[in-house]
């Protein structure tokens, strides 16, 4: 891992400026730049609100319901939108790899700090809205910069696996995009998971739902800073410690196997 570090800082202009040429990709031509990809949760947390607390009449029972599934949502999407755009990111960026060595990481890499920015200033924007409203505001919210930290290197872990598998297997995106729609129903957005129905009597469930689910603790904890003014559990936060090495020490194993032949495969 240490040998990747090194090379990253190395080619560190080569990845700021795949990021700033993503960044303005991404929002060349729009009036409002960012603030556009916060519309997408608030179309998500407003429908959803509507189906779950009118249509189904929810029993989580949850005061500013609406905030609470706006946060989840958007921690979400940063998890989403980072696998799914590192999955194609090598063959988008085919004709430099074919042509320029460097380390290939950096493509990737790029592709989820891109999505972190994004992350990052919609996170703001949300607290900004929940903590005020909700009346969360404490000083446990020095903790997010951490947790949005493991975030990344989770999902940085996740994006160098399945970019460099994408490479060689082309089903491997749209199998990721199957899979993540029942993963995002069965993560702690819309509901806390020691309210859900059955948990009580059968706290197996809730140990399933939430460990064997690594996106959950991080949903849990973000949440718990953003929207509850507290701290997260520290049992949650060395989950997040650990599936973050984990994730990236088995991305980055693996892309380095499988790099040497990339140039012929994208």
């Amino acid at each position: 891992m240490s040998q990747s570090v090194a090379e990253l800082l190395r080619y560190r202009y080569l990845f700021e400026q795949m990021v700033r040429r993503e960044l303005r990709a991404k929002y060349k031509g729009s009036l409002l730049g960012v603030l556009w990809y916060l519309a997408n949760p608030l179309v998500l947390m407003g429908a959803y609100t509507i189906m779950f607390t009118v249509v189904l009449r929810s029993p989580f029972h949850v005061h500013d319901y609406a905030l609470f599934v706006l946060v989840g949502i958007v921690v979400w999407m940063f998890f989403q939108q980072s696998l799914m755009g590192a999955a194609t990111s090598l063959l988008d960026q085919g004709a430099l790899v074919r042509k320029v060595v460097f380390p290939r990481e950096t493509i990737p890499a790029a592709t989820v700090t891109v999505q972190l920015v994004t992350f990052a200033v919609m996170l703001v924007l949300v607290a900004a809205v929940v903590v005020p409203i909700h009346g969360s505001l404490s000083v446990v919210l020095l903790v997010l910069p951490l947790l949005v930290a493991l975030l990344f290197c989770f999902a940085l872990g996740l994006g160098l696996l399945v970019s460099v598998l994408h490479a060689y297997f082309r089903d491997v995106e749209p199998i990721l995009g199957a899979v993540l729609l029942p993963w995002f129903f069965l993560s702690p957005i819309f509901f806390p998971i020691d309210n859900f129905p059955g948990a009580a009597s059968h706290p197996w469930a809730r140990d399933v739902l939430h460990w064997a689910n690594p996106v959950a603790p991080f949903i849990t904890a973000i949440r718990a800073v953003v929207f509850d003014g507290r701290a997260p559990a520290l049992e949650d936060v060395g989950y997040m410690i650990a599936i973050a090495v984990l994730a990236l020490a088995i991305g980055q194993a693996l892309f380095r196997r499988m790099q040497a032949e990339l140039a012929v495969v994208v």
